[in-house]
């Protein structure tokens, strides 16, 4: 694989896809890129040439972050069988971290789990890391990332998670009339397009916020 400055970038996001979590995921990479990184996760990929492990493979290489969040441990519904793809998922990057050449053996994760402690009863071997619990709340889940992110990096650009989550509040609020401009709905935005969307009003939100507030009519 090809490393390129912009590695520094890129975070892999391996959590649930599901509605009920949405609100997580969609929290999750808008506080990426407000950071300054940028979102990666297996919904990219749409290529049905190549199989699809071999894309999460790829995924998990060109990023030097990962974020995972393992709060999915419950039996389906309609199997009653567990979710394997998050574990699967964080063991590659792992094992990448662990046997990858220099590069590779630089990467950060961050654990994620919506209770403390709750994992030693489903995954024991990651007793010794640092689990993250956002209690399945927005808020705190910004504050996650964002504390990881800016001590894994070591940037001190990074805004507070308490600014950030107000911006996604922000975002939220906007976002349907956005979708409405572009002849597209809310719900039927990709994963690609929502990261384009987050990017752009993100892009266009810092520049108003970096003009000068004028006030009482023209400057002297």
């Amino acid at each position: 694989m090809s490393v390129t400055e912009s590695y520094q970038d890129q975070v892999f996001v391996n959590c649930p896809f599901d509605d009920e979590y949405k609100p997580l995921f969609d929290a999750t990479v808008f506080c990426i890129h407000d950071a300054g990184f940028i979102a990666h996760c297996a919904l990219e990929i749409s290529d049905s040439s190549q199989n699809r492990l071999s894309k999460i493979l790829s995924l998990i290489g060109t990023c030097k972050y990962g974020l995972h969040d393992i709060s999915r441990v419950g039996l389906d519904v309609d199997t009653s069988l567990p979710r394997f793809n998050m574990p699967l998922e964080f063991g590659i990057f792992l094992g990448c971290k662990a046997f990858g050449n220099r590069t590779h053996q630089a990467k950060s994760c961050l654990v994620l789990d919506s209770e403390p402690y709750r994992y030693r009863s489903s995954m024991s071997d990651v007793a010794g890391q640092d689990i993250a619990a956002h209690h399945n709340d927005v808020r705190k889940l910004i504050q996650q990332v964002r504390s990881w992110l800016t001590t894994a990096s070591k940037r001190t650009t990074i805004p507070g998670g308490e600014a950030i989550a107000n911006r996604f509040a922000q975002f939220q609020q906007e976002l349907p009339a956005i979708c409405q401009e572009l002849h597209k709905h809310v719900k039927e935005l990709t994963f690609i397009e929502y990261k384009d969307v987050v990017a752009a009003w993100l892009r266009q939100n810092t520049l108003r916020a970096a003009k000068p507030h004028r006030r009482g009519g023209r400057p002297k």
